[in-house]
């Protein structure tokens, strides 16, 4: 049995189309919490289809997996050029 990656997908309306942060968190659309990524993936597709007329409205995909267990992804949580120099 795979390893359960949890995945978070969530949206609302953003106060700049190219920014994160929403204008009210009150109204945020919880869509839901996805065993794996291809799961959150077409839910997150899904929604981002119904709201592609409202430049506004983002959705995003969050991976609850490296929030909870984060030593499992050292790289990936390590902060901004953590990476750099190693191949």
């Amino acid at each position: 049995m795979p390893k359960q990656l949890l995945h978070l997908v969530f949206g609302g309306e953003l106060k700049d189309p190219n920014g994160t942060e929403f204008i009210d968190t009150e109204r945020l659309d919880i869509v839901g919490i996805y065993p794996n990524y291809r799961a959150a993936y077409e839910a997150w597709r899904a929604k981002a289809q119904q709201t592609v007329d409202e430049a506004q409205t983002r959705y995003f995909i969050v991976h609850l997996h490296r929030l909870l267990d984060p030593e499992a992804w050292p790289e990936r949580n390590a902060g901004p050029g953590a990476n750099r120099g190693k191949r």
